[in-house]
């Protein structure tokens, strides 16, 4: 099969409504190096950097509440810095860029679960509009808009 390891993929067909911090940025740790007493960071199989991981929220209004908070995990020699936040929302806005996902089955579900990952984060660079939003906007502009 030539697909093999993580799987490239963008920040728009993981998260097309956008999504939102909701945790903070910690490293992640790795259970089963660590001793009692000692704690081991993860570092990533491939580049040997540091992983950390922030809780997102996805912004699709059809994701169900139990889905809709995911980890991502980031790939930095640095301590990733989330974008400042915006006057009137009550989380802070994120895009990632250098995505890959990497697909296994839940231990305690059975179900296919997914491994999101990124080579770093930052401000989103338009805001995320659906597209049924921009399709009602042209109409009313009386403009025709390429799905």
């Amino acid at each position: 099969m030539a697909i093999q390891g993580p799987i490239p993929i963008s920040f728009d067909q993981v998260f097309p409504h956008g999504c939102y911090i909701v945790g903070e940025v910690e490293q992640v740790k790795d259970f089963d190096a660590s001793t009692n007493g000692r704690t081991v960071y993860a570092k990533d199989k491939t580049t040997g950097e540091p992983v950390w991981q922030v809780a997102v929220m996805d912004a699709d209004p059809t994701v169900k509440a139990g889905q809709k908070t995911v980890a991502v995990k980031i790939l930095s020699t640095v301590q990733p810095v989330p974008p400042a936040s915006l006057p009137g929302l009550p989380f802070v806005p994120v895009e990632f860029e250098a995505m890959t996902v990497t697909p296994y089955v839940g231990q305690n579900t059975g179900r296919l679960a997914w491994s999101i990952r990124a080579r770093a984060m930052r401000a989103p660079r338009t805001a995320a509009v659906p597209a049924s939003a921009k399709h009602t906007a042209a109409a009313a502009a009386g403009k025709e808009v390429a799905a």
